[in-house]
């Protein structure tokens, strides 16, 4: 009896090993951004910046903002103008040779103009009570008088805004950010310049000229500092003859104002979501990121370790795919050194085996040739040749055991009926027992309820048959003369389960477990040394577990006493 360690058939197929084969080093480094969190990063802001973006241009918002000033301007200037011509217009003095046109008589038959004292006085009350800037220009467009400029004893005086009160170096930072990034491109692009000439007449303003002509009109235009000018030309009329134009202006530091708070509000609220984006980010990939970096790490230690000194991170508490990636890493990686510690074995058992009928074929056949006796050489050849045939059904099962793994891994899976199976390989055994002793009879159950449940399990019919097969044959050979073997087939919950019993003298006690293992013999007694390998019930339970099921063997006891063995396989139900 020949006694191996726990082995697995597909032992037989190892993948190189070395430092020119498996996978290369991680190429990232080590520390808080990895690839992997910079694509976080560069998928969860994608979002929020294409928003803030398109936030930022506020078109429409802006032209809404710049039409309602418009109107208000429109407003506010046909109200001055009606007061001027209420209480600003007169009799004009016609000079000599000159004969008054139709056009400047009012109601009472005298020509009428806008003095431009009483007009002047009007519009510093009334420009300055409704903050705008306005001019009048007469009949002729010439430009009588304006709120900026002043006449003083010493000429005219231009009157200039004052500067607005410093509102803190942190906020002059960010107008001047806002304005030579966004605030450039706001609304400008398109716009007309404004220029004042020292000599402003009506035509230097197309919305004053319009006035003349009885339409109002608005324009808006940019200065040179990038401010935008508002105006509106209104025609002043006195019972609706034309005396002149007005003119109302009003820079767009408002407008600009109300967009630098809007984009002001978005850019801060932003700066609070990409705070939280990054942080979350950073946070969502250091959990999938460095524990994948850990694991990486860990197999490529354990690729080029010589021992078990580098373990693979037990991640399994996280209860996500991770955790299940450590699982099978852990799995994969302490598989892989139980396989390498059998491999260890595996040449020297297979040696063994080997080296036995070499040695026994090798003696005969030096033997033989210094044999004179043709007895004794004919003893000899049937010793070769008894050895020859051991070497022959070992190899053959060593070639189907390395064959059987490939098999299972690509096979394709199929209904089979194992009720219907098993009692086939029981009437076979039945046809072919040795008619010349006493018949081991085979004696095969199936659940009666078998066509309503069904006893159909997904797997190769081939591969299944060659299991009950070993073990049919594997009873038989312990099984007493005249004795029965029972097989029983029927449906648990989800599984499908089939038992196997002889009467024969069952298993020692403790070597349950190891008659599965490979190159384990433990035959009856006279049976013929050299008759089997020790392959069949490990391969037997090689092919269940590909199947996802399981195979054990018992003993039958009752009274205290051993009447056979019991071997149980239960494979899934389809």
């Amino acid at each position: 009896m020949l006694k191996k360690p726990d082995l697995k058939l597909d032992d037989l197929r190892v993948a190189p090993t070395g430092p020119e084969v498996g996978m290369r080093a991680p190429s990232w480094r080590s520390g808080l951004f990895s690839p992997l969190t910079a694509r976080f990063l560069a998928v969860n802001l994608a979002a929020p910046v294409l928003l803030v973006l398109g936030l930022l241009f506020l078109d429409e918002y802006q032209d809404n903002l710049i039409a309602t000033e418009i109107e208000g301007l429109r407003t506010q200037g046909e109200l001055i103008a009606a007061a001027i011509g209420e209480g600003a217009v007169v009799v004009a003095q016609q000079p000599r040779g000159r004969r008054a046109k139709e056009d400047d008589f009012g109601p009472t038959g005298a020509p009428r103009v806008i003095d431009a004292d009483a007009a002047g006085q009007m519009l510093r009350n009334l420009g300055g009570l409704a903050h705008l800037r306005a001019q009048i220009f007469d009949r002729s467009g010439n430009l009588i008088a304006d709120t900026r400029r002043l006449q003083g004893p010493g000429g005219e005086i231009q009157v200039l805004d004052l500067a607005p009160l410093d509102e803190g170096p942190v906020v002059r930072f960010m107008r001047g950010l806002y304005d030579a990034s966004i605030g450039r491109y706001a609304y400008d692009r398109s716009l007309d310049p404004y220029v004042e000439k020292p000599k402003i007449v009506a035509a230097d303003y197309a919305e004053a000229a319009k006035a003349l002509e009885g339409t109002a009109g608005s324009r808006v235009r940019i200065r040179a500092d990038r401010q935008k000018i508002l105006s509106v030309g209104v025609p002043v009329q006195f019972y609706k003859q034309i005396v002149g134009s007005l003119l109302v202006s009003r820079d767009g530091s408002s407008i600009d104002k109300r967009l630098f708070a809007v984009r002001g509000s978005i850019l801060g609220m932003f700066a609070w979501v990409l705070a939280l984006t990054v942080l979350t980010s950073i946070y969502l990939a250091n959990t999938i990121a460095r524990p994948v970096r850990r694991l990486a790490n860990a197999a490529l230690q354990v690729r080029q370790a010589k021992n078990r000194r580098y373990p693979i991170p037990d991640l399994t508490s996280r209860s996500d795919e991770i955790g299940e990636l450590s699982a099978a890493l852990r799995d994969m990686t302490e598989s892989l050194w139980q396989r390498l510690d059998a491999i260890e074995h595996f040449a020297a058992d297979v040696a063994h085996e080997i080296k036995n009928p070499l040695t026994s074929l090798r003696s005969a056949v030096e033997t033989v040739a210094r044999v004179k006796d043709p007895a004794q050489q004919k003893q000899l050849m049937s010793i070769i040749m008894e050895d020859v045939g051991r070497l022959d059904r070992l190899i053959t099962e060593i070639s189907d055991a390395s064959r059987l793994d490939a098999e299972l891994s690509r096979a394709e899976l199929e209904p089979v009926d194992v009720g219907r199976l098993v009692e086939a390989l029981g009437q076979v055994q039945n046809a072919n027992d040795n008619p010349d002793a006493p018949k081991v009879r085979v004696i095969a159950e199936a659940d009666p309820k078998r066509a309503e449940k069904g006893l159909i399990v997904p797997g190769l019919e081939t591969r299944l048959g060659q299991v009950f097969r070993n073990l049919i044959s594997n009873a038989v050979s312990f099984s007493p003369v005249a004795g029965e073997i029972c097989i029983r087939t029927f449906r648990e919950k989800y599984h499908v389960k089939i038992t196997i019993e002889d009467q024969g003298p069952g298993i020692h006690a403790g070597k349950e477990e190891d008659i599965f293992n490979r190159f384990y013999t433990e035959r009856p007694e006279g049976e013929k040394f050299g008759t089997h390998s020790g392959l069949g019930l490990s391969i037997s339970k090689q092919i269940v577990e590909a199947h996802r099921g399981t195979i054990t063997a018992t003993n039958i006891v009752e009274d205290g006493k051993v009447k056979g063995a019991r071997f149980t396989v239960r494979l899934p139900a389809a």
